[in-house]
């Protein structure tokens, strides 16, 4: 890409570097958080939420715990203000629950802002104007001196109409356009509201410190949080908060490590939708936290209602692979890690460990409303033994033995590899019964009989291609003596090197089931099942069943 040399670097590192934020570990609380879902979310869609899609919206905000929501920006349009103005006058917003209101630094919009407030027991007022280099300069033509005489008297103006207003009002500013702003001049523009705000421990002000478009690596924005941390007057009573968009894609790591560098506040949407690539998506930033084992103070135990909700909302879709939040996050169709899995799974079941460690899953699914069977293994060509032993056990109570579980993992790969799709529980279910359970031809077994004389006698009615015919031999067991009779009679040769069998349902009439292996003179593994609640009849069927694989295979050879 030739033209890479017409862009350089527009960001400011602070003057100072101390670069403390770098020495923390991990965030060990949760920040304040503010939804802006319906005002910079909502500004961000190609078709706007309608008044009924918005109440709805603010509703699931709710329930999933914001205290703090911004409603929008009252002035800019008709359909803004009305969406306020039913919030308060139906009562809509818990007691627990302030509202916040975006408008820029002009005395007309404050005014109205204002207006559209009236009523409201308690509110956010967040004002603004724009201070970097290009804005000044491009945009509003003004000196560094005449773009904070408007910040202060946009602060004024808010302090003057909030004495005027019944209600309790918080007030917030944002030097708009902070990543593309001289560091030390962003600071000299906030104290400078601060000092008409005079925030106090009982009314503290917030000063929101947007990356509104993203211009340097996440190192570069959290040493301007630290250095504004440090260096804004009344610092004990004022809330520093981010809003970080995601034009490099870092909008996460941009609030993490501005978290460490001392922020206190979040402000973002769910899922990161916002103008151009986006907000900082809470539900990640939320969810990073709790898998370290930090309250995220937000509540997203029903993850896929939470999903449904906000695409039937918003018209937006979530892709398949969001953190956390896609429908194939959990999804392993690898064999390995499948295998993983179903092994952490077992020693989860085995040792009841404290803490969550479960190979390639963050998180435990079911936390967030998902479930195991449909969610995390997923069966598809690329699948292996681990993941299909999995899906039989979990669903179907099959436990079958480590190299049988082999031998069904090649099948159901091979029947997904040829049909060029997932398969799902039930079709798993299928192809071990087809390929493992209960295959007559060429040979079957119609009726035995034993009897006890220097160990057992078995009497076999046996069909082979049509064809009866009643054998006798004699075993150590009743299915070494059926056994004999096959391999005597028919001239088989093959060794029954694995029988295992357990119960399939906990009760009296429970019935049961045997998996045999045989090894024929090659050293092929051939495998078999039966069912049935009479053990020994399952167990000569999968004797069968496993002959039948080893001759059907043999045939094809021969072809």
């Amino acid at each position: 890409m030739e033209k890479f040399k017409k862009y350089k670097r527009q960001y400011f590192m602070p003057p100072v570097e101390s670069m403390k934020w770098t020495q923390k570990e991990y965030i060990d609380k949760a920040p304040i958080w503010c939804s802006v879902d319906l005002r910079d979310g909502n500004q961000a869609l190609v078709v706007p939420m309608t008044l009924e899609q918005k109440i709805n919206f603010f509703k699931l905000l709710v329930k999933i715990g914001f205290k703090e929501i911004e409603v929008g920006f009252p002035a800019a349009s008709e359909t803004e203000y009305q969406f306020l103005r039913a919030l308060i006058e139906q009562d809509l917003i818990p007691d627990d629950v302030t509202i916040q209101v975006l408008t820029q630094a002009r005395e007309h919009i404050i005014k109205k802002t204002f207006e559209a407030l009236r009523g409201a027991k308690k509110a956010v007022v967040h004002v603004y104007n724009s201070t970097s280099v290009a804005q000044r300069e491009q945009v509003f033509k003004k000196s560094k001196e005449e773009i904070l005489q408007i910040a202060v008297d946009g602060a004024a103006l808010l302090k003057k109409l909030a004495d005027e207003t019944d209600g309790n009002f918080l007030f917030e500013y944002s030097p708009e356009s902070f990543s593309g702003t001289e560091v030390d001049y962003a600071l000299e523009v906030c104290n400078a509201v601060l000092d008409v705000w005079q925030p106090t421990k009982e009314k503290k002000a917030i000063i929101n410190l947007p990356s509104t478009v993203q211009m340097a690596m996440p190192h570069v924005y959290a040493s301007q949080i630290e250095y504004m941390c440090e260096h804004l007057k009344y610092r004990e009573n004022v809330i520093v908060s981010l809003h970080p968009h995601n034009d490099r894609g870092s909008g996460i790591s941009d609030a993490e490590m501005g978290i460490l560098a001392g922020a206190d506040r979040i402000e973002g949407t769910l899922f990161g939708n916002g103008e151009r690539t986006g907000n900082v998506d809470i539900v990640t930033l939320a969810m990073n936290m709790y898998s370290q084992g930090v309250d995220p103070e937000l509540d997203f135990t029903d993850m896929p209602q939470i999903c449904e909700e906000y695409e039937q909302y918003t018209g937006m879709k979530i892709n398949e692979r969001s953190p956390y939040s896609g429908a194939l996050v959990f999804a392993a169709f690898s064999g390995s890690h499948q295998d993983a899995i179903a092994k952490g799974m077992k020693y989860r079941e085995e040792h009841d460990p404290d803490h969550w460690t479960v190979p390639y899953l963050p998180i435990d699914p079911t936390d967030i409303g998902r479930c195991y069977d449909a969610d995390v293994i997923r069966i598809n060509s690329q699948s292996g033994k681990g993941g299909v032993g999995y899906i039989l056990e979990q669903n179907f109570g099959l436990n079958l033995p480590a190299k049988m579980r082999e031998a069904m993992g090649y099948a159901a790969k091979s029947v997904s590899d040829h049909t060029h799709k997932e398969l799902h529980p039930d079709e798993i279910f299928e192809v071990f019964k087809e390929k493992f359970e209960g295959l007559t031809s060429p040979y079957n077994i119609t009726e035995v009989h034993f009897k006890q004389h220097n160990g057992i006698i078995a009497e076999v009615t046996a069909e082979y291609k049509g064809e009866t015919r009643v054998i006798i031999a004699s075993g150590n067991g009743r299915l070494n003596a059926v056994s004999n009779a096959l391999k005597k009679h028919f001239r088989l040769e093959y060794d029954l090197v694995t029988y295992q069998e357990h119960a399939l349902e906990q009760s009296s009439s429970s019935r049961a089931i045997a998996y045999v292996g045989i090894r024929n003179k090659e050293g092929k593994m051939f495998w078999g099942a039966g069912v049935d609640v009479d053990i020994i009849k399952a167990s000569i069927n999968a004797l069968v069943t496993a002959i039948n694989n080893c001759e059907l295979a043999k045939e094809q050879n021969e072809k």
